[in-house]
């Protein structure tokens, strides 16, 4: 049969051929793609001519051309929609990978062409764009050890290869742990319906009668927040704590603690002082100083605020008989009925008028009355039953193809996230973008939200805006290739909009009635707005400062008690623990992304609040000039410049904290 993944992709939009895709054709692409690059690279790297913008940087961004598809599909698919040929597949291409990257930029013929071209930079006649990226891949080869030679460079390559392994094992590892457990139901009170209709479905998914509780998020949140069983919120916190340490062969600790020490390694041929300091270097903050600054300046402020609301927590635990401290699987419970006691407000009450395909509609028609894109349906063949595609067009010109893929499934990695199967550029013609959201929400007839889903909904369509109104030249600056610290501002932004009553009265509709979002109830989210801010700012930031802890300094050889002084040191409370505990710290042990990182989400928070306010400053949500300049400045310029020029383009200054200490309530506006 005939490889599809190697064929030309003549359907609607050259979308790939999902129908036509087998497993077995992605280990022959793959070698194909592979060899075509090693090919073209070597005839880059020979080229006799003197080095050109053209035949070196232009070349290179052609070079992956067919890999990049590949890899496309492939990725997309082992993150949502995995299965054990896939998984193999994925701990086979990992070093693979990995070597063929670390042949690239260990190329010497290859990196003296790109620094004979950096030398020379201002008399080549570039563009703006294209010193901008000359600049980037010079940054690239020169931080991925270019320079090196010798036992540096084969250590170097070594080490980045160890590394693609463990991260796709790390990944592999948690994905196991969550499909594997779950808690049957024979006690169901104090759950809402919609948290026994979600329960049911799980159970109907595995093949079981009756309801349970498994560790998605969408149905674990909901269950502590709602079910009277103690007991129960007990044993559902305390499996969702241990994704990833229950030991045997899906136990990360070892994992993180070997990954820690390569990135030690990696940084220390490179000649910088700390993992952080190296992955930082090219960020917004630029310093690991600058970062624990932020989160510092943050943490005072949110701690005394969650200190505050867990004594009077720990108060309503006692009249309820039970004795002892507020535990983590109380937190959620007891500051639900807190928040319905002080705001008689059930978030409850909320479910029924944010039906998902009411929000899918609400994100769409911000985008329509910001940036003028509609979203038609498209009938194609897509690589799972529970997605659907969109034809994005601007007065009849074609933009972009969105994909959403909403549900949870086992085969499917915990979270939300935004990606491409087609990035744009327009160096050889107008090549259009392929992106999609991925996200967990609980399936259900009709599948209704909590409104911290709709947030993230409208999150990730801020990413996905990101991708398709970009409008450059070269694929390496494209959408979101940006500073990782600048890449969640465009998402950030884009849940203010949630919270704009007009997008609340047109589309926050009761899923069986179609009545509106009563105006009591829309008054009562409002003043509950800044509900338990303290505990998600503090889990937030001990899972940042951890992280930041983890890489600026020797490598700990045992995670977890590195983890446990830290939080012993910033004094986090008793009854809070960490976002995302190290063994199931995707965010940055899966991969290379967000380590040192995971502070990047509140360094764009700063900005997001000043952002809004522009739109505020106008006069409207829907300010058509601030529009404008959002597109014009942010979200058509990808990396471009850097992120602080972009910014400040649109802005005309940079914001400080208070205005996001303000916006999270944990100092008076």
């Amino acid at each position: 049969m005939t490889n599809a993944l190697l064929t030309d992709w003549k359907g609607p939009f050259s979308l790939p051929p999902f129908d036509q895709i087998r497993d077995e054709d992605f280990a022959p692409a793959f070698e194909a793609a592979l060899e075509q690059g090693r090919a073209t690279i070597a005839t880059i790297a020979e080229n006799p001519e003197t080095p050109t913008f053209a035949n070196t940087i232009e070349a290179l961004e052609r070079a992956d051309g067919l890999l990049d598809r590949v890899a496309g599909v492939f990725f997309n698919l082992a993150g949502s929609d995995s299965n054990p040929a896939r998984q193999a597949l994925q701990r086979d291409l990992a070093p693979k990978l990995s070597a063929y990257s670390s042949e690239i930029t260990s190329n010497a013929a290859l990196w003296g062409r790109i620094a004979d071209l950096w030398a020379r930079k201002d008399d080549l006649g570039l563009t703006p764009e294209q010193e901008r990226v000359l600049m980037l891949y010079h940054r690239l080869f020169r931080r991925a050890g270019a320079a090196l030679d010798g036992d540096a460079a084969a250590r170097m390559a070594a080490v980045k290869s160890e590394l693609a392994s463990l991260g796709t094992q790390f990944t592999q590892n948690l994905l196991a742990d969550e499909a594997a457990w779950f808690m049957p139901l024979d006690d169901l009170s104090g759950l809402p319906d919609f948290v026994t209709d979600t329960a049911a479905a799980a159970a109907r998914e595995r093949g079981m009668d009756g309801h349970i509780v498994t560790l998605n998020r969408s149905l674990i949140v909901p269950f502590l927040q709602y079910s009277t069983r103690r007991d129960l919120r007990e044993k559902a916190y305390e499996a969702w704590g241990a994704r990833g340490a229950n030991g045997g062969e899906t136990d990360n600790r070892a994992i993180a603690a070997r990954t820690l020490a390569l990135r030690q390694e990696r940084a220390s041929l490179l000649g910088y002082e700390s993992f952080a300091r190296f992955k930082l270097e090219p960020e917004m903050a630029g310093s690991p100083d600058a970062v624990r600054n932020l989160l510092m300046r943050v943490w005072d402020p949110a701690r005394a605020k969650a200190e505050e609301d867990a004594a009077a927590m720990e108060a309503m635990l006692h009249a309820d008989g039970y004795e002892g401290p507020l535990q983590p699987w109380d937190w959620r419970y007891y500051a639900e009925k807190r928040r319905h006691a002080l705001h008689d407000f059930d978030e409850a009450a909320l479910k029924p008028y944010l039906s998902l395909d009411k929000m899918i509609e609400a994100a769409f028609d911000v985008a329509h009355r910001l940036f003028g894109l509609d979203f038609e349906p498209l009938d194609v063949p897509l690589y799972h039953p529970d997605a659907r595609a969109w034809n994005v067009t601007r007065d009849g010109r074609h933009m972009a193809v969105f994909i959403g893929d909403y549900f949870a499934r086992a085969s499917k990695r915990s979270g939300a996230w935004m990606s491409s199967f087609r990035d744009q550029s327009a160096m050889d013609g107008e090549v259009r973008p392929v992106v999609v959201n991925v996200c967990n929400f609980a399936k259900g007839d009709p599948a209704l939200l909590s409104w911290d889903d709709a947030r993230t909904l409208f999150h990730e369509f801020g990413h996905a805006l990101h991708g398709m109104l970009t409008d450059v030249t070269y694929k390496m600056i494209s959408g979101t290739s940006v500073a990782r610290d600048f890449v969640e501002l465009p998402s950030q932004l884009y849940e203010h909009w949630l919270d704009v009553p007009e997008v609340i009265e047109t589309h926050a509709r009761h899923w069986k009635t179609g009545e509106p979002m009563p105006e009591e109830l829309r008054e009562k989210l409002k003043s509950a707005s800044t509900w338990d801010q303290g505990f998600a700012t503090v889990e937030f930031l001990a899972s940042a400062i951890v992280d930041l802890e983890f890489h600026d300094g020797p490598p700990p050889a045992d995670p977890m008690q590195k983890q446990a002084e830290v939080l012993e040191t910033i004094g986090l409370p008793q009854a809070i623990r960490m976002r995302h505990a190290t063994p199931h710290f995707a965010h940055v042990f899966a991969g290379d992304g967000y380590s040192s990182g995971y502070y990047s989400y509140m360094w764009s928070e700063v900005m997001d609040a000043d952002a809004f306010a522009a739109f505020e400053e106008a006069g409207s949500a829907f300010d058509p000039e601030t529009a404008r300049k959002l597109e014009d400045f942010i979200l058509s310029k990808g990396g471009s410049d850097e992120a602080e020029t972009l910014y400040r383009q649109f802005r005309g200054s940079m914001p400080g904290v208070d205005a996001l200490l303000k916006g999270r309530g944990l100092i008076a506006a």
